[in-house]
């Protein structure tokens, strides 16, 4: 489920506040709900884990001007081929890193999501709908790629909820939900 846009959606209580960048919905929270931070809960939408954010005036503060070439996230590792490999690589447009990056972003792309979302979709129930009823029976539907029968579990649920979990098993793509 690789995400190169990362977002995250606040949920205060049973209701989901917003869905966008982690910068766009601090801010948005900060506005809206000062007296709620505390209770609001944040996950990731790719992994459907509890996630941070920096509230208070953290998108508003300029980081530090540094000089030299800007941290891309790069990281170096190892790899090993064959003499063949690398000659192919040396042939293609811009060289060895980027035709590898190229390739596994496809493969990435090309894998199979349902394990990932499945996951996902756990990750959320288990902290913010754990002891609602249906929980367990939903959870072992969810295991057993009966979708049929989750969704009957949880047909009582929230409808943010329910949304939610649809958006994080792939039937609902949502654009951002913070512009008033």
């Amino acid at each position: 489920m690789t995400n190169r846009n990362p977002t995250v959606s606040a949920f205060l209580g049973d209701n989901l506040l917003g869905s966008s960048s982690r910068e766009s919905l601090t801010s948005m929270l900060e506005e809206r709900y000062p007296s709620d931070l505390g209770s609001i809960l944040v996950f990731d939408d790719e992994t459907g884990k509890l996630a941070d954010l920096d509230f208070w005036d953290a998108a508003k503060t300029a980081p530090p001007p540094t000089s030299g070439r800007p941290r891309l996230g790069v990281k170096a590792r190892e790899v090993t081929l064959l003499p063949r490999h690398w000659d192919w690589l040396a042939s293609e447009p811009g060289g060895a890193s980027a035709t590898l990056r190229r390739l596994v972003d496809a493969a990435i792309d090309a894998s199979p999501k349902s394990r990932q979302r499945r996951d996902a979709i756990y990750n959320f129930m288990s902290n913010l709908c754990g002891d609602r009823p249906g929980f367990e029976e939903a959870t072992r539907a969810l295991y057993r790629d009966d979708m049929e029968a989750f969704d009957a579990n949880i047909a009582a649920w929230p409808d943010d909820i329910k949304s939610y979990l649809d958006r994080l098993a792939g039937k609902v793509v949502l654009a951002d939900s913070t512009a008033p």
